[in-house]
Parts: structure tokens; C-alpha cells; sequence
């Protein structure tokens, strides 16, 4: 079944789809572009695209018949004039109001369904990674652990932040990253204690934590994992925060598993670290999912009700920042599975001394 056919099979609230987000079209049609529209039907897909795409999607593009985009509106009209549709349903999370008004002043005899419908649906299939997109998952993953573990020999004492995050990128670019999974977080010293602080010129110094966060894309597909080590020796202090972070986030990845609900898994971890005293210093969720973007659904979170499905891939990335000391954060990533979850990051966690 193409991913068309799945659409079909959850969505019933109009008789066309019109997606015009580029990762919602890029996720439907396997294409990087950044213009174009899929107008779907449950009996074909169609991509229109400008000329400045048009080789390349007809080289690539399999599950849709590609159309060269010359006059968008009228060539949308006889598409759906030729499948009879009379409702279009649109992204609600993505598409502008702007862009709205436009369709519905020149399809004046279409009813335009711009509820959540297609969005929720798009992102119940988008929540479930197949195994093309679980090996790009894990390419990126390997491409970022890689650039760590070289990383680690370039950390040391007189080093900025900056200096640090440029090397990461550089590395990761170098071992096949097409991107970026976001900015590079590296922080130091007192600076660890903000969860998404941005690498400044501070020189790190004997005795700091340095906290990493980041992730590699391999063809469109996110990889994010977080890594705490130490340059010199830590604290007593240090120590025991850093072991009630491990500690919280190996039993988050015990608990983590299909069926879960996301505020559930997000308490096993918040209760490890409350119970060791420091509950009021973690302040973000346990995790959240990744594919395609480096946030999407679904979360575990104290406000996510949901169960979690099998073949959804989360992170699991408890914390503990003491404003103006230090903070420590490991993350891992997770495929879940019916009986518990298949880790995608190898790294070491232990704390590394550096």
C-alpha cells in the first residue's frame, strides 16, 4: 500500500486531500522541494510542481502522476472536476489563512473541510515509522554518535562553547548529515543549568559539565540525543545529579513500550527525580516524537493522555538544572515496541571524565 492508500483508509471527511506543507508533501511523495501541492483522491495522486522541480519529480516521484504547475488554480479545477469531488479537506496546522481565503475565492462551488481532520490523520500515519524510515532514523542517529565519539578527544579546558558546536556540526556534516536536526546546544559551566541555552564564547574551565544537544538529518530524517560529560572532576554534587538523571532515565526506558500513555512514561521518570529532591528543577517533558521533524507527535508528557503506539519513535530525556550551578540532561531515542522498546542510540551514558 502506498501511504495514499493508508490516508484513505483513516481519513473519510472530504473527497479530496490538498497538502501543501513542504514535510507533509515531501512525507507523501519521498521529494525535497519547496514549492508544489498534492491534490490526492482516493483513487489517484497527483503532484503539481513548478518548472524549476519538474525533472527531478518525475525521476523520483512514484506513488503520484507529476504535473508541471503553468496555472495552479485552473489545472486543480479540472482535477477535481474530473474526479466529480465536490469537499477538499486541508492542513489546518500548516496552511494560512491567507492562503485559504485564496482557494476558497476561486473554488467558490468547493466546501473546504478546515477542521483537524487532515491533520490528525496525516500525523497518526506519520506517528507509525515504517522500516525505509527507521533505517534513515538510525543512519542519522549512527552519522551523530559517530561525530561524538571524535568530538570528545577535541573537549578540553580553554575551549569555547562555540568552538565546540562548530566542531560537532563539522563533523557531523563531514560523516554524510545532509543538515542539521536544530542548532547545536553545547554549554558549560553554570551555563548547563538552561535546557536550551545557545553556545556562547565562554571558555570551558576545569571542573565543568559540558552538555550536548544535538542531531544529524539523513535523507529527511531526524536523529536528536543529549550527552553530559565532565572536564576534570566533578563534585560530589555534580555526581549525585547526574546519577538521579541516569537513574530516572533508564527507568523511563524500561517503562517505555506500545500502549503506554505519554503522561504515564513521562512519570516514571519525573518520579525518580522528585524523589531524590529535585523535582522542581525539571521543568520540560520526558520526551517527544521524531521522524521527519524533530518535534512531532507523539510526547511523553504530563498532558499527552494518549496512548503510544508501536513503531513510533520518542526520545527519553530527563533533566535536572540548578539555576546558576549546573544542569544535567541524557537523552536516548526509542523505537516502541508491543513488549518495550528498541534503543537507537549506543552511546555510552556513564559519566564520561574528560
Amino acid at each position: 500500500m502506498t501511504r495514499f492508500d493508508r490516508l484513505f483508509e483513516v481519513f473519510e471527511a472530504a473527497d479530496c486531500v490538498l497538502i501543501t506543507s513542504d514535510i507533509n508533501r515531501r512525507y507523501f511523495t519521498g521529494m525535497k522541494s519547496s514549492a508544489g501541492v498534492v491534490l490526492a483522491f482516493p483513487e489517484k495522486a497527483y503532484l503539481l510542481i513548478d518548472f524549476r522541480y519538474i525533472e527531478k519529480a518525475r525521476a523520483t516521484v512514484k506513488d503520484a502522476e507529476v504535473i508541471e504547475a503553468k496555472k495552479l488554480y485552473p489545472q486543480i479545477m479540472e482535477l477535481l472536476n474530473k474526479h466529480g469531488a465536490k469537499s477538499v479537506a486541508i492542513e489546518s496546522e500548516t496552511m494560512t489563512v491567507k492562503e485559504l481565503n485564496a482557494y476558497e475565492h476561486f473554488f467558490t462551488e468547493m466546501t473546504f473541510v478546515h477542521n483537524d481532520s487532515l491533520s490528525n490523520a496525516i500525523a497518526s500515519l506519520r506517528m507509525i515509522k515504517d522500516s525505509d524510515e527507521i533505517t534513515c532514523i538510525q543512519k542519522a542517529q549512527d552519522i551523530a554518535e559517530k561525530a561524538f565519539d571524535e568530538l570528545l578527544g577535541f573537549i578540553k579546558a580553554g575551549v569555547t562553547e562555540r568552538e565546540i558546536a562548530l566542531e560537532l556540526n563539522r563533523l557531523m556534516f563531514a560523516y554524510g548529515a545532509e543538515d542539521l536536526s536544530f542548532d547545536t546546544i553545547v554549554l558549560s559551566g553554570a551555563n548547563t543549568s538552561m535546557p536550551h541555552g545557545v553556545p556562547s564564547d565562554k571558555k570551558v574551565e576545569k571542573g565543568d559539565f559540558v552538555l550536548m544537544d544535538f542531531g544529524a538529518v539523513y535523507n529527511g530524517y531526524h536523529s536528536d540525543m543529549t550527552r553530559t560529560v565532565c572536564v576534570g572532576e566533578p563534585t560530589d554534587e555534580m555526581k549525585q545529579v547526574y546519577d538521579t538523571v541516569l537513574n530516572a532515565q533508564l527507568a523511563g526506558l524500561e517503562a517505555a513500550k506500545a500502549g503506554v500513555l505519554g503522561c504515564d512514561l513521562d512519570k516514571v521518570s519525573r518520579d525518580v527525580i522528585e524523589q531524590a529532591g529535585y523535582g522542581s528543577c525539571f521543568g520540560h517533558s520526558l520526551g517527544h516524537g521524531v521522524g521527519l521533524e524533530i518535534h512531532e507527535k507523539p510526547n511523553a508528557s504530563p498532558n499527552y493522555k494518549l496512548a503510544l503506539n508501536e513503531g513510533s519513535v520518542v526520545t527519553v530525556e530527563p533533566g535536572i538544572y540548578i539555576a546558576g550551578k549546573f544542569g544535567v540532561r541524557i537523552e536516548d531515542f526509542v523505537i516502541l515496541t508491543e513488549n518495550g522498546c528498541k534503543n537507537l542510540t549506543k552511546s555510552a551514558k556513564n559519566l564520561i571524565y574528560l
